[in-house]
């Protein structure tokens, strides 16, 4: 009686923790996808791990070498790759918004976030009638919150495919498939009309560009005179130091482990900015105190990290997900301890807010 006892005490427990461990350990976010739901975009299973070497090996070579002209062109091919390989673990472990914000004391990540993107909303002056375009938008996230806020029309535009379905079923199970679309395309080639917009921004997308001049050139092209484009860019700040290995060592990482062609400086972005057309509102960083640090939510502990290798590692064994995603976790790992060590370090900032205004021209004579 007592073996059978501990037997089914054994089995009970044994599908409690085979549970918690598939179905229970979804997303931190409410929202978020669930682990055993992992896929890689529209990879096929068995294409994953080749397409993540293939990813790998080109942006771990030098950014001079990837700034060449032959191999420029093909930076959006391998962002697209990066995105059908880190969307579902992105929704996973962070939920919708695939951006960062300053802590607030009192305040859940959550809410900042949201505070964080209705910032942008304000800052361009959205409201309802407004066509406002989000430039990079991944799943949707800060598109969601931007309508809800303001009551504008958000036209959101990603490279990848994937994205673009996970972003329409968010928004009809939202209630916001009425203010919200989503595009598929370049950002460096728009499929909009010169002046068709009230406002644009882009939160932490448009350093996959690899000249951003292209890219807030295009912008500049589909806004309407007077209107107002915010982003919040990734950038080295003056603490970077090029002849500091420990600098130049966390940057790399940033940029191999986020398909970044190279990052520009702080002081860059307005200089760009001006050279395409647009007048200059406002620059700062949101990362400065009073805020609070915005790479606290990367600070996993090892218990932790051990924790969800050890359930991709299984869901891979187990083929529920594909062949690969272990080796995507991994390197999503190592770029959060880069991104970290910017953050202790100060030479790295997520959220250097630019607010920009296109001209109105002259009235004619």
């Amino acid at each position: 009686m007592e073996v059978s006892t501990a037997m089914l005490t054994a089995a009970v427990v044994g599908a409690a923790l085979v549970y918690w461990f598939f179905w229970v350990m979804g997303a931190a976010e409410v929202k978020g996808k669930r682990a055993v739901n992992l896929k890689m975009g529209s990879i096929t299973h068995d294409k994953v791990q080749d397409k993540y070497k293939q990813y790998w090996s080109f942006f771990r070579r030098p950014k001079e070498d990837i700034a060449a002209a032959s191999d420029e062109n093909k930076v959006p091919a391998f962002v697209d790759t990066f995105y059908n390989l880190v969307t579902d673990i992105y929704e996973w472990g962070w939920g919708q918004s695939f951006h960062f914000s300053p802590s607030v004391p009192g305040l859940s990540h959550r809410d900042a976030t949201r505070l964080h993107e209705e910032r942008v909303a304000d800052l361009i002056g959205a409201r309802p009638g407004h066509r406002v375009i989000d430039v990079g938008c991944g799943v949707g996230g800060p598109m969601r919150a931007i309508a809800a806020h303001s009551g504008a029309n958000v036209v959101g535009i990603t490279i990848n495919e994937y994205q673009v379905a996970r972003a329409r079923a968010h928004n009809r199970k939202a209630g916001l498939d009425n203010l919200c679309e989503v595009v598929c395309g370049n950002f460096l080639e728009m499929p909009f009309a010169d002046a068709s917009f009230d406002g644009a921004y882009s939160i932490e997308a448009t350093c996959h560009a690899p000249r951003l001049e292209d890219v807030y050139r295009e912008i500049f092209r589909v806004l309407k005179p007077g209107g107002l484009y915010v982003s919040y860019e990734w950038v080295t700040t003056g603490l970077y130091q090029a002849g500091n290995p420990a600098h130049v060592e966390t940057i790399r990482g940033i940029e191999h482990g986020d398909a970044l062609p190279g990052l520009r400086a702080q002081h860059e972005i307005s200089e760009v900015a001006r050279s395409v057309g647009f007048e200059v509102v406002e620059e700062r960083d949101l990362a400065l105190p009073p805020a609070g640090p915005w790479w606290t939510r990367l600070k996993m502990g090892r218990i932790a990290y051990w924790r969800n290798h050890l359930l991709v590692s299984a869901l891979a064994a187990l083929r529920i997900a594909p062949k690969g995603v272990v080796d995507v976790h991994e390197m999503l790992y190592e770029t959060a301890r880069h991104l970290s060590d910017g953050g202790d370090t100060g030479i790295f900032t997520p959220m250097h807010l630019i607010l920009c205004q296109k001209p109105i021209p002259p009235p004619l004579n």
